[in-house]
């Protein structure tokens, strides 16, 4: 199962994310407590693996904002609100485009991979697991909103997801990321593959 720890700020929070075993890193630009600088994304990433994808998560991104982005930190992946893909030239980067609880049912097909979330990101509200096991069923769907080590497993046999990404489930404060929180939710997730 695909793994993705967001909101990291810190070499700590970057190599806990990577010695537990995670397969992806989101690096937040939009408006949060957890927004960092393309140029401090950059400098977190310098020791990682070709084998770890660096993922940018924006929202609703002026082509500027995504253009200083993709210059800087050079993400393997663009995390955005499906309909911001529209007006943005990805270049060699793969898109990961956000749905958000009851906005699913608008598309006759839905993109691979795509992330499926509650409506407020990063905030640990829950997504509705009826709606993303429906599209789980026909694509590869990463859940995201209020994961957490005692959820995951419940979630997982719940909607059959193809990866699952937490930020705000592996905090000690908004913002603040706690390694031991970090391995025990991929632990988990592991223990329920």
């Amino acid at each position: 199962m695909f793994i993705k720890i967001c909101g990291l700020s810190t070499e700590k929070d970057v190599q806990a994310a990577i010695s537990a075993g995670a397969d992806a890193l989101g690096f937040v630009f939009a408006s949060s407590p957890r927004k960092i600088s393309p140029d401090r994304a950059l400098s977190l990433c310098k020791n990682i693996g070709d084998h770890i994808i660096r993922v940018a998560v924006m929202r609703h991104p002026t082509p500027d904002e995504w253009g200083e982005v993709k210059t800087v930190f050079a993400p393997d992946w663009l995390q955005t609100d499906h309909e911001d893909f529209k007006s943005l030239n990805l270049g060699d980067c793969k898109s990961l485009p956000v749905f958000r609880t009851g906005h699913v049912s608008e598309l006759k097909e839905l993109p691979r991979p795509m992330l499926f979330e509650g409506m407020n990101s990063g905030a640990g509200e829950k997504a509705n697991w009826e709606e993303a096991a429906l599209a789980a069923a026909s694509t590869q769907l990463v859940l995201a909103g209020g994961l957490t080590a005692e959820n995951v497993e419940i979630a997982i046999k719940s909607v059959s997801p193809w990866g699952v990404d937490v930020s705000s489930g592996v905090e000690v404060a908004h913002g603040t990321k706690d390694p031991s929180k970090i391995r025990e939710f991929i632990t988990q997730v592991r223990a329920t593959e």
